[in-house]
Order: structure tokens, then C-alpha cells, then sequence
């Protein structure tokens, strides 16, 4: 996200338009706004508060702005697993970002339940993936985990897994970052190929012995 960062904040021609999902300040003083200087910077909440310009509910979030208001950079951290409705916002993503625009999630992978009732899912690299998929028009530039845990199951767990240590594959967060390739009107879950959404992947035929 560095690279991206600096290209959209740092200078150069034109005025790009920059959208944070979920920018309202929780647990620090944001520093985008000052990162994108050079850039339109809008910040989306559902909650007015200090670094939100536009309130609203995120899985409707095309309906807060106008067609000729698309966004060359459309990012969001720490807010997905709070999304009631995670598929919808790629939709609503690609209707506001211009061929061309570049889409990066920060979200949660192995992380304690917060900000509850509203803590809803947690997501791995293929699930961002499957949600920023071909058939909407994404291109999947990296995507990957970030800040390891190690763990062990707990002495009042189910008696087989008691003090069994976790050896890997446990993450805080894990990440995406996509650019818009081509404008997608008609997409729809329902009829969506399966194949397709899962980028041509299948499921290992022996799955139990992994």
C-alpha cells in the first residue's frame, strides 16, 4: 500500500479523489488525510465524528455520491468484520471506483471478538479474494496475512484439543489490494459462476489429511 500511497498522496498531475471507508477516529488520531494532502481525501462513517465528511451505511454506499464523483483510490482498515453484509460492499465499491482505481482492505483474520453486538465475520486472503473477484471487474494485485500469533487451546476446552499449542497459521490481520479492471453493471451473486468467483481454485480432494 506504501507504493499506492505515495503516488496518490505525494504529488503529481491532476487531483485524484481518495474515499476511506470507516475514517471516523476510535483508537487514534487518523493520519490519511495528511498522507493524501495532495489528493480529495472524503472520509465515510456510519458515525458523524472527527475525520467523517459523509455519513452513511456502507452497504449502500454508492447512493452518497454522483456518477461523475468516482474515486481513483477507495480503502478502508479494521472495519469489514463489522459489515453485516461484507458481499455487498465490493458491489457498492465498484459502482465508485474508476477503471484503472486501486481498492486495499486492512481487516481481521485471528482476532478476538470487539465491538460487539457488531463483530459479524473474520476473513482470510482467499475470502477477500472471492469478495474482490474477476467477475466484478477486480484484479488481484497481493493479498496475504500480516502480524503472526502464536496460540494453544485453553485447559477448560474439549478434553482432545486441551493445551495443544498452534503452531501456525494464526494472524492478526490480513490484507488486499486490487485494481478495477473493466466495468461490471449486471453482476449478481445468485448467478455468479462458482468457478469463477473462486479464481479457477477447488477444494483439496483430501482435505481430512491436511
Amino acid at each position: 500500500m506504501e507504493e499506492y500511497r505515495e503516488r496518490v498522496g505525494g504529488g503529481g498531475g491532476g487531483n485524484p479523489r481518495v474515499l476511506e471507508i470507516g475514517s471516523r477516529e476510535v483508537t487514534a488520531k487518523s493520519d490519511f488525510r495528511e498522507i493524501f494532502s495532495n489528493a480529495t481525501y472524503i472520509g465515510f462513517d456510519y458515525y458523524p465524528g472527527d475525520n467523517v465528511d459523509v455519513v452513511g451505511d456502507v452497504h449502500k454506499l454508492s447512493t452518497y455520491f454522483k456518477d461523475e464523483e468516482k474515486f481513483d483510490v477507495v480503502f478502508s482498515s479494521a472495519c469489514f468484520e463489522h459489515f453485516a453484509m461484507p458481499w455487498l460492499i465490493p458491489i457498492e465499491i465498484a459502482k465508485i471506483l474508476k477503471v484503472g482505481g486501486i481498492v486495499f482492505v486492512e481487516t481481521h483474520f485471528s482476532f478476538t471478538t470487539h465491538h460487539r453486538p457488531w463483530s459479524f465475520f473474520q476473513f482470510t486472503d482467499m475470502g477477500l479474494k472471492v469478495l474482490f473477484n474477476p467477475c466484478l471487474g477486480f484484479e488481484c494485485i497481493e493479498a496475504g496475512f500480516s502480524n503472526p500469533i502464536v496460540g494453544r487451546f485453553s485447559s477448560i476446552s474439549a478434553k482432545y484439543l486441551r493445551n495443544r499449542p498452534i503452531f501456525r497459521g494464526l494472524y492478526c490481520h490480513v490484507e488486499y489490494l486490487g485494481r478495477k479492471t473493466r466495468e461490471i453493471t449486471d453482476f449478481d451473486w445468485i448467478k455468479a459462476d462458482l468457478l469463477d468467483i473462486v479464481g479457477g481454485t477447488k477444494y483439496p480432494e483430501d482435505a481430512g489429511n491436511m
